[in-house]
C-alpha cells in the first residue's frame, strides 16, 4: 500500500470497491462485515495507519529550521517583554516565568552555521537573564 498525501493509503485497484453516483456503496452480495474483505479492509487500515505514523516521526531539515527559528522568536519576544516590564517598573515575574518555559523547549541540530550561533546568542542571553532574577531572588 503506498500513502500518496492527504487523501490518504492508496489501494490497489482491484481491491478497491465501485463507488456508487453518490459517494457512498455498499458491497454487494455480503452483508456482515466478517469474512475476507472485512479482514482485508482492516489490515489495509492499520497498514495505512503505520505508514501515516512513520511519516510523522521523518524529521525534515528544514522543518528543523522553522521549528528552530520559532523557537527563537519566541525567546526574542519574552525578553522583550522582560524588557518591558523592567522599563515600566512592574515585577516581571510573568515576563521571567515565560521566558524560563520558553529557555527550556528543547532546541533541534541544525546544520546552518549562521543559524546555530545566532541561537546560542539568544540562548546565552535568556540564560543571563534567568541567573540575573535568580540571583537577586536570593
Amino acid at each position: 500500500m503506498k500513502v500518496t498525501g492527504p487523501g490518504g493509503p492508496m489501494m490497489p485497484a482491484a481491491s478497491r470497491p465501485p463507488r456508487a453516483a453518490g459517494g457512498f456503496s455498499v458491497p454487494s452480495g455480503s452483508t456482515s462485515a466478517t469474512g475476507p474483505a472485512a479482514a482485508a479492509g482492516a489490515a489495509g487500515g492499520v497498514a495505512g495507519l503505520s505508514g501515516l505514523m512513520a511519516l510523522q516521526g521523518v524529521d525534515d531539515p528544514l522543518e528543523r529550521r522553522r521549528r528552530n527559528i520559532r523557537r527563537g522568536s519566541g525567546l526574542l519576544d519574552r525578553l522583550d517583554e522582560l524588557k518591558l516590564a523592567l522599563l515600566s517598573g512592574a515585577d516581571g515575574q510573568t515576563a521571567l516565568q515565560g521566558l524560563s518555559r520558553a529557555a527550556a523547549e528543547a532546541r533541534a541540530e541544525d546544520d546552518t552555521p549562521g543559524l546555530t550561533a545566532l541561537l546560542d546568542q539568544i540562548d546565552l542571553r535568556a540564560a543571563v537573564e534567568l541567573a540575573k532574577a535568580q540571583r537577586q531572588a536570593a
